[in-house]
């Protein structure tokens, strides 16, 4: 039987290479949870182990029974009627199954019925699920709804709503965007109140909301009467019970299983999450940046895909006397694929395993403190992972996002008049990946995100722990091209800096930023096929595809474009 996890060779590949080491200890206490709890792993193999044999079962799940289903739930989509909102038949049997295989709380507490698993596994499983029918992963991947209230509640608040997103019992939803506040949710209006016994209650209207439909819904509410910006914002949790009106749902262009709802709160009976005023400066933040990673997992998975659509129908398909995978044109754009894929993955684990210790260091320093222990070491560590992933989460996102509508729209190519059809899963996966740039912050907000991390040099001192490694034989020379692009960029960067002028830095932040990305991953790549002879054709062509495009991001950059971009309303009129 087909596994989606065990017949990906470079996914495996990066589940060996994983180092989790310090992530698996803190994670499961330095191993004390088996004390508690016997299924508990005893040691960092009986984890991983304990990790493989899941991803397996999410794997057959993905593989067997929810990718099948994938058509019709495109095709029958998510129905709105007499004000309630019915998952496809497809969805709704995959949510049952995933439940009653205990899946639904992979990154929640033991203590409530999780499995207590770092999140670099879940967003691996949140590939699996992807690939299979991406609009059931923005069901599955609001699991970090339960992770957030676990992270910031008080106990009694997670007594009452984890258990039951473990057992599947409550899906969840984030209820942040209003008509007049997407991006910029500082102008959130929905108004949350305190009635004279000080309980809080909720008023107004959401939209474009992910699951609104959902048992519990976690809202960004104007709490602070008076005031127009960040400093007036908290988070709350409520059911979703009859106080809260679904409006509407979207007809969309794809994810047709992922219901989006426009929702009205009347009076709707809530609770204070964490503390007042820090709901965007704090809790929104932490929720988006592990909704910006869910994305990159759902990326990858629609690009693996389109790949393995494109390479069947390649090799099936025959013209002039052979198959359409023996035309170079063909191959190389098959070829094109698995590279974009193989690399980004590199970056998307990296990326992961800095946000698990990013948390755990966050969780770490809160014990000791209430230990009354020393925590110097911990929090200088916790600075140097927000640092990194504050980089590679907007990179992350943003890259994997738009190679996952470049990979659909080639795969597309590849089918000719038939892809085009609604009988062919590409038509269905085209339409799919066209949300993963414009959701969880468009890719525009990324590359402004991640301007600052280039423009800093956020990532010089790892460049250089995999410049100084020793590489065999004929990777010198790639790694003498690595060297070349690094140059480019610093060249580059000085060049921009050199201008002062800050308008001039925002118009090269692009080329800036897709530069010094491919420099990284190219590092990535480099040191795996120092280990792995098999990733040497796939790191070659990476590294003299980045090498050319290095180039022309210079050639770009010192061409004077904001000269243009002064002149736009000229241009544009």
């Amino acid at each position: 039987m087909a596994n989606f996890f065990t017949d990906n060779p470079d996914l495996l590949y990066q589940f060996e290479k994983l180092d989790l080491d310090e992530i698996v200890h803190l994670t499961e206490n330095d191993f004390h949870e088996a004390e508690q709890y016997p299924y508990a792993p005893v040691n960092y193999e009986d984890a991983k182990e304990n990790y493989f044999k899941v991803l397996e079962i999410v794997g057959d799940i993905a593989a067997n029974f929810i990718a099948p289903n994938a058509a019709s739930v495109d095709e029958e989509g998510a129905i709105f009627e007499n004000g309630k909102v019915h998952y496809a038949k497809g969805t709704k049997a995959a949510l049952d199954i995933l439940s009653q295989a205990e899946l639904m709380g992979m990154i929640l507490p033991r203590k409530y019925g999780g499995l207590n698993f770092p999140t670099t596994i879940y967003m691996m499983a949140v590939e699996l699920i992807s690939r299979a029918d991406a609009s059931l992963m923005n069901l599955f991947g609001l699991q970090d709804i339960g992770k957030t209230i676990a992270q910031f509640s008080d106990e009694i608040q997670k007594e009452e709503y984890l258990s039951g997103f473990a057992s599947g019992k409550y899906t969840g939803a984030m209820a942040l965007t209003e008509p007049d506040a997407g991006s910029d949710l500082q102008a959130v209006k929905l108004t949350a109140y305190q009635d004279e016994n000080g309980k809080w209650f909720l008023r107004g209207v959401k939209r474009f909301i992910t699951n609104g439909n959902g048992e519990v819904l976690l809202v960004l509410a104007r709490t602070e009467s008076g005031t127009k910006d960040a400093r007036g914002l908290s988070m709350l949790v409520c059911y979703g019970d009859e106080t809260v009106k679904v409006r509407r749902i979207e007809h969309k262009l794809g994810i047709h299983g992922s219901p989006t709802c426009e929702l009205q709160f009347n009076d709707t009976p809530a609770q204070l999450v964490g503390q007042r005023r820090f709901g965007l400066l704090k809790y929104v933040i932490y929720l988006m940046n592990r909704a910006r990673v869910g994305i990159g997992a759902q990326s990858l998975g629609i690009s693996q895909a389109c790949y393995d659509e494109a390479l069947k129908y390649a090799k099936a398909r025959e013209q002039f006397g052979q198959s359409i995978y023996h035309l170079p044109v063909i191959a190389n754009m098959l070829i094109d694929m698995k590279v974009t894929l193989e690399a980004q993955r590199s970056l998307f684990y990296k990326t992961c395993t800095w946000l698990d210790k990013k948390e755990l260091y966050e969780e770490l320093i809160e014990k000791l403190k209430a230990e009354k222990k020393p925590f110097t070491e911990v929090n200088d560590k916790l600075k140097e992972a927000a640092r990194v992933l504050a980089f590679l989460t907007p990179l992350a996102k943003y890259l994997l996002s738009e190679s996952s509508n470049k990979i659909a729209y080639d795969a597309l190519q590849i089918h000719g008049g038939t892809g085009y059809m609604k009988e062919f899963p590409i038509e269905r996966l085209s339409r799919d990946a066209r949300i993963t740039n414009i959701y969880e912050g468009t890719s525009q907000m990324q590359i402004v995100a991640a301007a600052g991390g280039v423009v800093n040099d956020v990532l010089a001192e790892y460049m250089k722990q995999l410049d100084a490694l020793e590489y065999k034989g004929n990777l010198q020379n790639l790694l003498a091209n690595v060297r070349e692009m690094r140059g480019i960029f610093d060249e580059c960067l000085k060049y921009v800096k050199d201008k002062k002028d800050a308008g001039f830095q925002d118009i090269a932040a692009k080329n800036l930023v897709e530069l010094y990305g491919s420099v990284y991953i190219s590092y990535l790549l480099l040191s795996e096929a120092n280990i792995t002879g098999s990733k040497l054709l796939i790191t070659k062509r990476y590294i003299l595809n980045s090498l050319s495009q290095a180039m022309a991001h210079k050639e770009m950059i010192k061409a004077e474009a904001y000269a243009d971009f002064i002149h736009a309303d000229t241009i544009l009129k």
